[in-house]
């Protein structure tokens, strides 16, 4: 068993505050000074140095933490060898995710789990990809399907077992009959012109969106904001717009309640694509290969052309 103060100094690095570190453990701020000064004392070293309002972890404090992150990766390889002795597959695994990876990778595989192993619990939330290192960190949640960006783990980082899942194309949802609804594959930079449904919410989505524009040559010009599908939708129908949406959403025509039409385009292959990634915590093995069935069509998913992005 590791000391639990290691676990809210490795939360501390991560949150960056005492009251952060509190709120994700479940603590009282007052708990989280208390088990930091215990395990300072217990060590003969000091670990955190006052800097303002806020804290900052001391050189002894990194390296505690360092070997705190390889005793936490040892003791995850521990907990899986010996689960392997047991009889049968039970327990819960939860999983994480972004909207689309939720609907198109997490929820078959899921299903797939429940039907195997019935008596392993299951456990889904739709989470942005920015907060998966923490909740995995804090033991929220055993697997986290993200989007690779900055604000994401390195996937060097040592902490997590990080393996590609996909690349995802993505669509230009453009209204029906204007001049990018027709023919085959879009280039983004065609409809750099254009005003823009953003989605800023939707972090992960929203920042791909600007970096993928950024690299097509253009900054989009967002002239409204929704972060609901059928929202944005409906505001491209109406001609608000054009907006960038996931190829998991992907639908032939979707119609509004007013009637009003909106299709889609299928960007060309390059920087209209998005990966996903899946993480854990380090270094717990995963129990098998899931092979996700064919993306389940919602209500959302029945009707609607749009044009694909290169």
């Amino acid at each position: 068993m590791i000391d639990h103060r290691l676990e809210t100094l490795r939360v501390l690095r991560e949150r960056g505050t005492v009251t952060a570190t509190a709120d994700a453990l479940h603590l009282t701020p007052s708990t989280v000074s208390q088990q930091l000064r215990q395990l300072a004392r217990d060590l003969g070293v000091d670990l955190l140095e006052a800097q303002g309002r806020r804290v900052r972890l001391t050189a002894a404090a990194h390296t505690v933490l360092r070997h705190a992150d390889v005793l936490a990766a040892q003791w995850e390889r521990t907990r899986a060898d010996l689960a392997g002795h047991r009889a049968g597959t039970a327990g819960q695994v939860r999983f994480c995710a972004v909207s689309s990876a939720l609907a198109a990778l997490v929820a078959p595989a899921a299903a797939r789990l429940r039907e195997e192993h019935p008596a392993l619990a299951v456990h889904m939330s739709e989470k942005e990809s920015e907060d998966a290192a923490h909740l995995l960190l804090a033991r929220h949640c055993d697997i986290a399907v993200v989007v690779p960006s900055e604000q994401t783990p390195a996937p060097d980082d040592a902490r997590f077992a990080q393996w590609p899942v996909l690349d995802e194309p993505q669509d230009l949802l453009v209204p029906a009959g204007h001049p990018l609804a027709a023919g085959g594959a879009a280039r983004l930079a065609d409809a750099a012109a254009e005003p823009w449904i953003g989605s800023p919410d939707r972090f992960d989505q929203h920042q791909l969106m600007l970096a993928a524009c950024a690299a097509a040559g253009f900054t989009p010009r967002v002239a409204h904001e929704a972060n609901e599908w059928f929202a944005v939708s409906a505001l491209v129908a109406r001609g608000f717009g054009v907006a960038w949406c996931p190829g998991w959403r992907r639908c032939r025509r979707t119609t509004t309640s007013s009637g009003c039409h909106c299709g889609a385009r299928r960007c060309r292959p390059g920087a209209s694509s998005r990966s996903s990634a899946g993480a854990a915590r380090r270094s717990r093995p995963s129990r098998g290969a899931w092979r996700p069935s064919a993306p389940p069509r919602g209500p959302d998913d029945r009707q609607a052309p749009r044009r694909p992005l290169p």
